[in-house]
């Protein structure tokens, strides 16, 4: 590679990275297999994962990391149950810690006028805070892919995860304080020198900051379980509507937070709101369910659902969202044991 094209950041050479519901050449993920992380109920996942993948494959491709031929033909095994298109499907073999795809995988950037038209993004990983070691497998993913393709792969050298970052691709970012300014990623940075980061390597002109997450994330509040861009002036956000909730307070803030903030071009967001599931309780724990861990793939918005008497009422806002796809709810309620859904566990490639 051209040693001056790595001088200059992403945003200098006009790369930024396209919002969700923009076209799709592929959703990439890491197929589960950490028994830690649904300690006693890994099985009972997959044919939940494999309907994801059956619905993400109507629309685009599918790559999938895994760790070897055995967990291929496991893989397989479970989607051919599930009734998966394999030739949508591809497998490589990047072995992983853990399956959360979209704080491990790469950051994909475009510029469609450059002769090199997509860029990779590879943020430092510490497994949110350093909370579940080992993470040096899914560290390196961002750059296994970069090398697979032939993609430019960038290096920021600091930690950051694609679950608490939410983007319009038109130059606005949103995250959240609780997360991105927690001194268990980027110590040495303050508020300003995070955003000159996000700005330069996910090529923003703007970072709009909500204040917290949800009860039970461990990730210290992402912003994909309570803030997503439904186009590039819409906001779903998550609120409880009961009053003795923890969660109430927090999202009120939040919503506040959002009423005030105002675009590029000076525009507020319009802001719908969408409930929060009752409560999800496993084994004493209260886990961080929320309607709002949607994922947008070509064809389908992939809503976790949770046996909640709301489910229907958040699949019906959703879908007045997104007119132009269909809404899909899947039963995430064993998923969310592992402590994050659909969007937690995917990332796009975006088309370009």
């Amino acid at each position: 590679m051209d040693l001056t094209f790595q001088q200059q950041t992403p945003r200098e050479l006009n790369y930024f990275f396209p919002a969700e519901f923009a076209p799709h050449l592929a959703t990439w993920l890491s197929w589960p297999h950490k028994e830690a992380s649904w300690p006693g109920k890994i099985d009972t996942i997959f044919p939940r994962y494999a309907e994801f993948v059956k619905y993400l494959s109507m629309g685009e491709e599918v790559r999938i990391n895994v760790a070897n031929e055995a967990m291929k033909t496991t893989a397989i095994g479970h989607l051919e149950k599930a009734g998966v298109d394999l030739g949508k499907v591809s497998f490589f073999f990047h072995p992983t810690n853990d399956a959360w795809c979209r704080d491990h995988g790469p950051a994909f950037l475009i510029n469609p006028d450059a002769a090199e038209k997509k860029i990779i993004v590879d943020w430092n990983y510490n497994a949110w805070g350093n909370k579940y070691p080992p993470f040096d497998l899914d560290d390196v993913i961002p750059t296994l892919i970069g090398n697979a393709f032939s993609i430019p792969v960038y290096h920021p050298g600091i930690v950051m995860e694609g679950g608490s970052v939410e983007f319009n691709g038109r130059g606005s970012l949103l995250t959240s304080k609780s997360c991105l300014l927690n001194r268990n990623r980027n110590p040495h940075l303050n508020q300003s020198q995070i955003e000159t980061y996000l700005c330069d390597y996910y090529g923003v002109q703007q970072v709009l900051w909500v204040s917290d997450g949800i009860v039970g994330d461990d990730t210290d509040g992402h912003i994909d379980d309570t803030v997503r861009f439904v186009n590039e002036d819409t906001v779903i956000t998550v609120i409880e509507e009961k009053k003795q909730d923890e969660n109430y307070d927090l999202l009120q803030t939040n919503l506040r937070e959002l009423q005030k903030m105002r675009l590029l071009n000076g525009k507020q967001l319009t802001i719908i709101e969408l409930p929060m599931p009752d409560e999800v309780v496993y084994e004493d724990q209260r886990l961080p369910a929320s309607y709002a861990n949607f994922y947008i793939s070509n064809r389908h918005v992939i809503v976790p659902t949770f046996r909640s008497p709301k489910d229907d009422k958040a699949l019906q806002i959703i879908a007045t969202a997104f007119p132009g796809r269909e809404t899909v709810g899947i039963d995430s309620t064993d998923i969310i044991w592992g402590l994050g859904s659909f969007h937690c566990l995917s990332q796009q490639e975006p088309l370009v």
